[in-house]
């Protein structure tokens, strides 16, 4: 039996407008790429979603999870840039699951 795939809803601020955005587990590699093609923004994630260029800052609430906890090259990326905020974070280091669901990401301009 297959299993049931379920909307995930969160917010997305980008120059202090609200966009509501609904997604499914897994239909972008990371939230850098959803938030990308989406919204069309230029200049993001540059990298290619490695955690290295903080192009893709966001500011986080409400993500819950694995998805809450920072990993790989993030801590050392965001900690050279002053940022040591646990809800600031890279969003090609967050995947799209429902740890995403009732969220509020603030892209943030670097």
């Amino acid at each position: 039996m297959e299993k049931e795939l379920k909307n995930i809803n969160f917010t997305v601020i980008e120059n202090g407008i609200q966009i509501p955005i609904t997604t499914r587990h897994g239909s972008y590699p990371n939230l850098m790429y959803l938030l990308k093609e989406e919204l069309q923004l230029e200049s993001f994630g540059e990298c290619g979603g490695v955690g290295r260029c903080a192009t893709c800052v966001v500011k986080t609430s409400g993500i819950t999870g694995n998805s809450a906890v920072k990993d790989r090259n993030e801590p050392a990326t965001l900690s050279k840039l002053g940022f040591n905020e646990a809800n600031i974070r890279l969003s090609c280091q967050i995947y799209i699951t429902a740890d995403l669901n009732g969220a509020e990401i603030k892209i943030l301009e670097i």
